[in-house]
């Protein structure tokens, strides 16, 4: 449990701020006294969080961006120095995806997760780790997938662009270090958000076929995966770099096997 002025005085930047986890790693770095900057294409789920916040007592400030335009990056990353002072952490949270046998991706949707994901992750990334080497300090936070390297059915455009925003993280953590800039990623599993609930497992039947490959048995909630991702932005992680954390409940290691003798369940590829 982080204390709470763990953040105090800090300056977070959060892509996808609007719903989900971002909304999570919002009103909990708020709680911890950082003023918080809400990123997204869509300002009303921006303002609602920040309306959650600042009802709360916190700093919230809505900065409606799309991520995939670089020049629109490099001017709202200005803006935010502008205004506080400077940027202290980076949360790339923002995501598109969609499941698709990899035969069956139109070079559109190739193209428009590999914009979103690896190309937005690395405009905010080096737009906002300009100013961060130019003040002597601070930490980048990508929000990943384990199977951008175990891969998976379907995933094959986006477990690319996850895999690239990995790569990207760890040689940056190699040459920002001497400029005290600690870059990481954190691969969470199956989160538990009204999101991923209509989208992943809309059925009593998909949701258990998930199930059965997470050991732990149940999915993550929103709460863990913040927490874990705010220790990786928190001073005490500030000789953690280049690290890729993974909290899926040990998901990863299973391989996608159904292991669950005690329910009857027979081993089966999914």
């Amino acid at each position: 449990m982080l204390a709470n002025d763990t953040f105090a005085g800090k300056v977070i930047l959060i892509t996808g701020a609007g719903t989900g986890i971002g909304r999570g790693f919002a009103q909990r770095a708020a709680a911890l006294g950082a003023t918080v900057v809400l990123s997204g294409r869509r300002p009303q789920p921006l303002e609602e969080t920040a309306e959650r916040i600042r009802a709360t007592g916190g700093s919230a400030q809505v900065l409606p961006l799309d991520i995939r335009d670089a020049t629109a990056v490099d001017a709202a990353m200005d803006e935010v120095v502008s205004r506080h002072g400077r940027i202290d952490v980076l949360i790339n949270n923002a995501a598109g995806n969609f499941v698709s046998r990899a035969e069956d991706i139109s070079p559109n949707g190739w193209r428009t997760v590999i914009d979103i994901v690896l190309n937005g992750t690395a405009h905010c990334t080096l737009a906002a780790g300009r100013h961060m080497l130019r003040q002597g300090s601070g930490k980048v936070l990508s929000i990943s997938a384990a199977y951008a390297w175990y891969g998976g059915p379907g995933t094959c455009h986006s477990a690319a662009a996850k895999a690239g925003v990995i790569a990207m993280s760890q040689t940056l953590a190699v040459e920002w270090g001497p400029g005290n800039v600690q870059v990481n990623c954190l691969c969470p599993g199956f989160v538990d958000t009204e999101q991923s609930r209509t989208a992943l497992w809309p059925t009593a039947e998909g949701r258990d076929k998930i199930l059965g490959t997470i050991p732990a048995g149940r999915f993550e909630t929103v709460e863990e995966t913040v927490e874990c991702g705010l220790f990786l932005c928190s001073p005490v992680a500030s000789y953690i770099t280049g690290e890729v954390l993974v909290a899926d409940g040990g998901q990863w290691l299973n391989k996608g096997v159904f292991v669950l003798p005690e329910q009857g369940a027979r081993y089966a590829k999914v």
